[in-house]
């Protein structure tokens, strides 16, 4: 084993690995399932360091005993966090997944522009108005009359 390398730095180099995989995961990933999975994914290195922080290296796990002396013992309050939080996740997961099918029925695919972008038509076709396909074009008319032509030759563009 490399020296200064102990089985705790490990599990924490793991655990933050878990949550900057998922992290980037959900940054960089197009498709909503991708997106999902680099959650849980993210959530598990959570998970992990969460328990990490409440671990003892030394001690016992934290059962009373009848003992004259009591030995260190872990801390239950992380674990039970970390149990809440996996059934808390489960339960967001499936809504995700539902929520997810409900949406590849209902546009056909789960690309993340694609999708937006039907949904976009979709609500300014059931609102009446004028969808804003383009970023560039303003909404309404413009503001201020166009340069005449001399001045916009001398800026070396157009108006």
């Amino acid at each position: 084993m490399i020296p200064g390398v102990t089985l705790e730095l490990i599990l924490y180099v793991t655990a933050l690995g878990l949550v900057t995989i998922g992290l980037a995961g959900v940054v960089l990933s197009s498709h909503l399932f991708r997106m999902v999975l680099a959650l849980v994914i993210a959530e598990a290195g959570a998970n992990l360091m969460l328990v990490l922080s409440g671990y003892r290296w030394d001690a016992v796990a934290p059962i009373l005993m009848q003992r004259a002396e009591q030995p260190a013992m872990v801390d239950p309050v992380p674990q039970a966090m970390v149990l809440t939080a996996i059934v808390i996740g489960v339960g967001i997961q499936a809504l995700a997944v539902s929520i997810l099918i409900r949406i590849r029925q209902r546009y056909g695919n789960l690309k993340r522009r694609e999708v937006a972008e039907k949904m976009d038509a979709e609500i300014a076709a059931s609102a009446g108005i004028r969808r804003d396909i383009s970023q560039d074009e303003p909404l309404g008319e413009r503001p201020l009359s166009p340069l005449p032509a001399h001045t916009a030759e001398s800026r070396g563009g157009d108006a």
